[in-house]
């Protein structure tokens, strides 16, 4: 029993302990609840204070900034109006300057206008009075307009050569005087330095025999001895009258060689019949091809050339047995290397390439007797095969002017080759041919007017012209002169070059009695 009250007692306890503690708890809350609220609204309080503030200071820089916009706004609205207001005022000004201007072009107008008409009528007058001075002067003269219009043109004419004279003489003067003195000396440096004596050769052999007996061995039984030698060698053997000799005529040199030495081997055998003649026939080709390879080797060695190809060496030594106008041309060409060489050394050129091209110039004239075409473009085309240079062939292309010569090496060997041709005795021609260009080279001259007489001289190298003084002064003789050169250019073909030379001179002669 004390128990069950105890207990109930002790829950009663709890109870009301539990009550108590709720109660107070709750009392506790409450007043932390309010001073929470208050706090709350305390801090909301000063919140909208400070929001209110903020507002007002937003309100305050918009109202500031929409201000300055508005003062910058009216202020560029202002720049723009004034230069507006400018650019008017610059508008009416020039319209006003177009205004006057175009009035000032109205009045010039109307004034050229007026002058104009003026000036046409001028030119009315003045072609009226000139019609009647045309006529006047055509009365008092006794010469039809069209008459004095050529005697005008004429003595135009005559004035514009005779100023054109004086001009030429100056400048061929000035240009000719250092040119001249230097082209003379390398010239005749070379030309002494290279003193040649070749003697020009003849187009037939001459075989010796030892006896007129051997004339009839040679032309053998019905003539079959002198028959083979022809068909073999492609050579006339002439047999006449002529004592103790056997001449030998041919077109090809080569061929006139080996039948040459195949004859004065028979000869000197005395075996004559037609497989013997046979037999020397081709002993004499190789020996004749072994002397052209020597006489090629020996050509490049005196000229001082090396490398050329051993086939072109022998092309080379073919122009042993050619010659050109009665020149021998292997000579020629060995001349025209040395003086090519020469020039070459004193004007600061490749003296080697000089050479070279001045001993290969002519090489196409070893086989144009069998080739279609000039020993140029033959020429060419073998420097061409055998790989020579391009300065080489624009020599042998250019020398004789067929092409432009593209180097001064090229300038060099034409002058040279026609300093060797032109060289006296170097060339020969028929006695026929010579005496015709001899009266052509006077017939040209004497066509010229105010030529009193005219003398071909110097073997046809220079031709001397006596010109009449009171129609050729001392200013139109070089005009002359030229001017016959050029006729002489076109119409005569010579070795070499001619000189000419116009000769004026007044004499006064009287006596004393």
């Amino acid at each position: 029993m004390n128990y069950l009250i105890t207990g109930i007692s002790v829950i009663v306890a709890l109870v009301i302990g539990g009550l108590l503690g709720w109660a107070i708890r709750k009392n506790i809350s409450e007043k932390k609840m309010g001073s929470a609220e208050t706090e709350a609204r305390r801090l909301i309080d000063h919140a909208n204070e400070q929001a209110e503030a903020k507002k007002r200071e937003a309100i305050v820089a918009a109202k500031e900034e929409v201000m300055q916009i508005r003062n910058d706004v009216e202020k560029e609205t202002r720049e723009r109006r004034n230069e507006l207001q400018r650019m008017e005022r610059r508008l009416l000004q020039k319209e006003e300057s177009l205004d006057k201007k175009v009035e000032t072009i109205e009045r010039k107008e109307e004034t050229l206008q007026k002058a104009e008409a003026e000036v046409d009528q001028q030119k009315s007058e003045l072609e009226q009075l000139k019609v009647k001075e045309m006529a006047e002067l055509e009365r008092l003269s006794g010469l039809t307009s069209e008459e004095a219009k050529q005697l005008l043109l004429h003595s135009i004419e005559e004035e514009v050569r005779y100023e054109s004279a004086i001009l030429i003489k100056d400048l061929e003067t000035r240009a000719k005087e250092e040119a001249d003195k230097n082209a003379k000396n390398i010239i005749s440096l070379a030309i002494q330095r290279c003193a040649a004596d070749h003697v020009a050769e003849t187009t037939v052999s001459v075989v010796a025999l030892p006896s007129d007996e051997m004339k009839g061995r040679i032309i053998g039984r019905e003539g079959r001895n002198i028959r083979t030698l022809e068909t073999l060698t492609g050579i006339d053997l002439i047999i006449d009258d002529t004592p103790e000799a056997v001449i030998l005529s041919g077109f090809d040199p080569i061929r006139r060689e080996v039948a040459r030495v195949a004859l004065e081997k028979l000869i000197l055998d005395g075996r004559i019949h037609p497989a013997r003649i046979e037999e020397m026939v081709e002993k004499a080709q190789k020996e004749v091809d072994q002397k052209i390879k020597e006489e090629g080797e020996q050509a490049t060695f005196d000229a001082g050339v090396h490398g050329i190809h051993p086939e072109m060496i022998k092309i080379l030594g073919r122009l042993k047995y050619r010659t050109s106008y009665g020149q021998n041309v292997l000579k020629h060409s060995l001349e025209v290397a040395h003086l090519a060489g020469l020039m070459a050394a004193e004007l600061g050129v490749d003296v080697q390439m000089a050479k070279r091209a001045g001993l290969l110039h002519d090489i196409g004239k070893a086989v144009d007797h069998d080739s279609d075409g000039t020993h140029v473009q033959i020429g060419a085309e073998i420097a061409k095969k055998y790989k020579e240079s391009q300065d080489v062939i624009n020599v042998i292309e250019a020398h004789h002017g067929d092409v432009e010569a593209k180097s001064i090496v090229a300038v060099l060997v034409a002058a040279a080759d026609a300093v060797s041709a032109a060289r006296p005795g170097a060339r020969r021609e028929t006695l026929e041919s010579y005496i015709k260009r001899l009266q052509k080279l006077e017939e040209i001259a004497d066509t010229f007017e105010g030529v009193e007489k005219s003398y071909a001289i110097q073997a046809g190298r220079e031709i001397r012209i006596i010109v009449k003084p009171d129609k050729i002064d001392d200013v139109l003789a070089p005009r002359v002169a030229r001017d016959i050169s050029k006729r002489i250019e076109e119409e005569l073909e010579y070795p070499g070059q001619i000189k000419v030379v116009v000769v004026r001179e007044t004499r006064a002669v009287d006596y004393a009695k």
